[in-house]
């Protein structure tokens, strides 16, 4: 009796003599990352934060993460110029490297071309390769298009749908030479379904997925799969700032989260970053899967 464990699912296998080679060629186990070369954008915060935890704890040994302190504009769900994301991947990277993990920090702005390129330079210095690419970076504002302004709509899709094109461009050449990699974006529910007051943000969403699927069928002869993950509600500082935007009259910012997730979540409970983390691994660990979008999103999209 064979206990195989593959993400969050047990696989309670009776097996002897031949059958045993059999099952164990059908049923994926989880095997370790070490040695493997992660780059992670946004990861010094929040979902990212949890993928980078997540890869960490499969044996991942090698990870750079690369994110912006400061953007050109103020429209975002921090509501100023200075983010702080590059900070706080110094601070994580200071920390996994306490527990022996070769990390480094890289400030990159996803929006422009010549410090992406910079991102996967310095990453291939010093590691020599980028086996998974996982793209977490992106921005929100919310507001009716009637009161959108072109900064609304330059900071939000630059940075989510330019940036993807960026970010995804910029490691083919490498993963191309290795003849492997997994290239792991992030979408949204609001790249599945049109809300009010997000239009420009919902395009973004929606840009990501069309891309994704366009990419991994350019790949699909490269080793290279190509997949994103569309979170449902997750408690980072895009659900803070979206809480506030959708406050009704008398409702504080905690209750304008409570009520949303329950109006828009059937399973009634909010979503967290550990579970975006083990739609990245479950992608990681499936070399035929590509094109795919993962609703995590507790049945938002069913």
């Amino acid at each position: 009796q064979w206990h195989i464990y593959c993400n969050c699912y047990v696989y309670n296998l009776q097996c002897t003599g031949k059958q045993s080679k059999k099952v164990m060629k059908g049923v994926l186990a989880m095997t370790s990352l070490k040695g493997k070369v992660a780059l992670v954008t946004g990861g010094g915060t929040g979902i990212g934060k949890g993928v980078v935890d997540a890869l960490v704890e499969r044996g991942i040994d090698k990870i750079a993460i690369a994110a912006a302190d400061f953007v050109d504009l103020a429209a975002n769900q921090y509501k100023t110029k200075n983010i702080g994301g590059y900070t706080a991947a110094k601070n994580v990277c200071a920390d996994l490297k306490k527990k022996g993990i070769d990390a480094i920090a890289i400030e990159t702005d996803v929006t422009k071309p010549a410090s992406v390129k910079n991102m996967v330079k310095e990453t291939v210095d010093h590691f020599g390769q980028i086996d998974y690419l996982v793209h977490v970076a992106g921005l929100i504002t919310c507001k009716p298009v009637v009161d959108l302004t072109e900064e609304d709509w330059d900071s939000v899709v630059n940075t989510n749908a330019k940036g993807t094109f960026l970010v995804d461009q910029s490691v083919i050449a490498q993963m191309k030479k290795q003849g492997d990699g997994r290239i792991i974006n992030f979408s949204s529910i609001a790249g599945k379904s049109g809300y009010a007051n997000l239009a420009h943000y919902c395009a973004s969403k929606f840009a990501v997925i069309g891309f994704t699927i366009s990419l991994a069928k350019e790949l699909l002869h490269d080793g290279i799969t190509v997949n994103s993950v569309a979170p449902g509600i997750v408690p980072t500082q895009m659900w803070i700032d979206l809480a506030e935007s959708l406050r009704l009259p008398g409702e504080t910012r905690e209750e304008s989260y409570k009520r949303n997730v329950e109006a828009m979540i059937p399973q009634g409970i909010d979503q967290t970053a550990e579970d975006m983390a083990a739609a990245v691994l479950f992608f990681i660990d499936n070399p035929h899967v590509t094109g795919q979008t993962l609703n995590v999103d507790g049945g938002c999209c069913c």
